[in-house]
């Protein structure tokens, strides 16, 4: 070990991997993940969906563009942790208003830099996500595992990354009223519904059915958010109780939700899938998308026999299950993310779908 390393990080199975402490400075247990991303690591910060995680970034430089106000995805990040292998607190970028280390002291989130992080991702791969410690260097192994042993992840992400009250956002010319359930919601998503004509009313996740119906809404938006979907119980039922009723459409976690409501099951990935790099197969136009993911479940293709859904999309890497429709009840999802896709504005095309499908259930 480099006597000059101060901090490491601990795995379940008495893995560890030494680095030098940025950021916030304390001990903390989290779900430790990988992201492949190149780009985006305040996106992938800001994110709602890696609350309680810590994130492995495999791009090996971040930091050097500093923080824009402009792109954050939530007004307070909730992520545990981030870990890279080479940390830049000098950004060279017109846009930037603060360091990464700034803002990661600013809302409690631990750094590591100088991990060997190829190694580390190799290990979560080979391995599975689980529990890491992050400490300080002289901490014992054998303390740490123990440790781990009796710190349980949390399970209430969803509850706690949730509005408390319902807030609007209104479009300039508004021609449609999306009711958006707020299971850990990205602003750049509720910024694609606006520029399509839509006032938002984001609403806690665990609203009713009749309050979401007293709204009008024309149209029901399940969102992307944390941790496993069958703990969204009041989402679940939202969405059994509605569908049929109004065009529902979900995005991640709401993909997720949206199978679970018809009947279908979900599990948990080995390493889940975390990048802006997932080749994605639309089997209704045959067309191959790259998309943007981070989820660690995955809707069982096996379960929705009989549930009256149909895959719309699958992932060429491993074949999972990308996208789901009932076209009976105008209600879709896909498990990648269209509002931060790479490449052109039309990989936000489930986005003009859902307005499609507002448009024909308001003229039925």
């Amino acid at each position: 070990m480099n006597r000059d390393y101060n901090k490491k990080i601990i795995l379940e199975d008495g893995a560890e991997f030494y680095g030098y402490g940025f950021g916030a400075d304390q001990e903390m247990t989290a779900e430790i993940v990988f992201n492949t991303s190149m780009v985006g690591y305040q996106e992938i910060l800001s994110d709602p969906s890696y609350t309680g995680q810590a994130v492995v970034m495999t791009y090996p430089l971040i930091g050097n563009y500093g923080i824009c106000a402009e792109d954050f995805e939530t007004d307070k990040p909730s992520i545990s942790a981030m870990i890279v292998r080479e940390y830049n607190d000098d950004p060279s970028n017109f846009r930037a208003v603060q360091t990464l280390q700034g803002i990661m002291r600013k809302y409690g989130i631990v750094g590591l830099a100088g991990v060997d992080t190829r190694a580390l991702a190799r290990h979560i791969r080979d391995k599975g996500t689980g529990k890491a410690l992050i400490c300080d260097a002289t901490v014992p192994n054998i303390v740490g595992v123990a440790r781990l042993k009796i710190n349980a992840l949390r399970r209430d992400q969803v509850e706690q990354v949730s509005t408390k009250t319902p807030w609007r956002s209104s479009a300039e010319n508004a021609r449609f009223h999306v009711v958006a359930v707020d299971c850990g919601i990205k602003h750049n998503i509720i910024r694609s519904l606006n520029r399509r004509d839509c006032d938002v009313t984001i609403v806690p996740w665990n609203i009713s059915a009749a309050e979401v119906e007293a709204m009008h809404p024309d149209g029901l938006f399940l969102s992307n958010g944390p941790g496993n979907p069958e703990d969204a119980k009041p989402v679940i039922q939202l969405v059994r109780t509605l569908k049929g009723k109004l065009p529902v459409f979900g995005i991640c976690l709401g993909h997720q939700i949206l199978a679970l409501s018809y009947g279908a099951r979900t599990y948990k990935l080995k390493f889940g899938h975390r990048g802006g790099n997932h080749p994605v197969k639309n089997l209704l136009t045959g067309k191959v998308e790259i998309t943007s993911q981070n989820h660690s479940y995955a809707v069982d293709a096996q379960s929705l026999d009989g549930t009256g859904l149909e895959v719309t999309h699958i992932n060429l890497l491993d074949n999972t299950v990308e996208g789901l429709r009932c076209a009976a009840d105008r209600v879709f999802s896909v498990q990648y993310h269209p509002e931060s896709a790479p490449g052109p504005q039309d990989s936000e095309y489930p986005f003009d779908e859902f307005i499609r499908m507002m448009e024909e259930s308001r003229n039925a």
